[in-house]
């Protein structure tokens, strides 16, 4: 589930920043870090506030049309959460000093994370799956990697020059191997557009309660009859000694069973919401503001007329088609200029 929930892949990189100083685009020397943080400060954004929209540049990821969101960011260390408490009881009894030195996790240098939500499909426009083996998850990820590479490569050697094995990058299937060398785990991925309440795997605590409990009651009356020296157990007529020994055993298996059925159930990805890949989202965008702009403009018309614009309304935007005509990505409104894929 880390890396693959509700249909979309959560790509999650850490890339060593270089040591050592560059030359910028002025020709100042510069460290590796600050070198990338002034590419990274100048990197467009969407066009998503009133001041992106004046400066009329998109951001370079709005070129696909499988990334949601993404970030990047210099981590230069981790954040320290402070002491792990102890018990001041415990330290008096056992003579330990509580202001004792503890240990301190550090990184061993700066690193480019970088996290993205992408619809697990390998082809735009794809339906969102509801599982994908691990074989499957990475054909996504590397596909996904080619695509940046084909659509903003100049962007990405711009940044990535100043990390570490770079270098070695020349083509687009480079840099998805690059990728996957510099991939993390995602452990909490985030989700949304639900149009509806999702349907979550539920736990079905009765029938495990019965399979663990049974056994472990079982165990617990032979052990207490075996102790106080009766051989079988009343009604079931079962050898005390033995209903203890068998039934620990049984006892200990249901458990295991039970704590592995509950990681399982608790890993299996939730399913994809209806219509949240991007295709489809940003068809609905779309068409909310084309058939508002229709509606308005329908006011006061006779039944007929309204009839024939509403047909000419649906050849024209194709509703059920969700790549074209549609919103580009990045745009806050289709009526931008741009903001219209056909």
């Amino acid at each position: 589930m880390p890396n693959f929930d509700t249909g979309h892949y959560f790509l999650t990189t850490l890339a060593p920043i270089k040591n050592g100083s560059t030359r910028d685009g002025r020709g100042v020397v510069v460290s590796y870090q600050q070198n990338l943080r002034m590419e990274l400060g100048v990197l467009p954004t969407a066009l998503q506030s009133p001041a992106t929209v004046k400066i009329g540049v998109n951001s370079p990821f709005s070129r696909n049309r499988q990334t949601h969101l993404c970030r990047f960011m210099v981590m230069d260390d981790v954040i320290y959460n402070g002491r792990t408490r102890t018990s001041t009881l415990k330290n008096s009894i056992l003579g330990r000093d509580p202001i004792q030195p503890q240990e301190i996790d550090r990184l061993n240098r700066a690193y480019l994370m970088f996290s993205a939500d992408i619809d697990a499909v390998e082809n735009e426009g794809d339906p969102l799956p509801e599982t994908l083996d691990e074989e499957a998850q990475d054909r996504v990820r590397d596909r996904y990697a080619r695509r940046l590479w084909d659509t903003m490569e100049d962007d990405l050697r711009r940044i990535y020059s100043n990390c570490e094995g770079f270098d070695k990058v020349e083509d687009a299937d480079g840099f998805a191997r690059y990728i996957k060398r510099c991939q993390v785990e995602t452990t909490m991925p985030f989700n949304d557009y639900w149009i509806s309440p999702p349907k979550l795997n539920n736990l079905p605590a009765l029938p495990i309660l019965a399979v663990v409990g049974i056994p472990l009651v079982l165990t617990v009356l032979g052990l207490l009859f075996w102790l106080f020296g009766a051989e079988n157990l009343p009604i079931l007529g079962w050898a005390a000694g033995k209903t203890a020994f068998f039934g620990a055993i049984i006892s200990a298996i249901a458990i295991f069973a039970a704590y592995q059925f509950v990681m399982w159930l608790g890993n299996k990805p939730m399913p994809p919401g209806e219509l949240a890949d991007l295709p489809s989202v940003l068809k609905s965008l779309y068409t909310q503001q084309h058939f508002s702009e229709f509606s308005i403009s329908m006011q006061g018309k006779s039944d007929a007329e309204i009839h024939e614009a509403f047909g000419a309304y649906v050849e024209a935007h194709d509703p059920l088609n969700t790549l074209a005509p549609s919103q580009s990505p990045g745009v806050i409104s289709s009526a931008h200029d741009g903001g219209t894929v056909r």
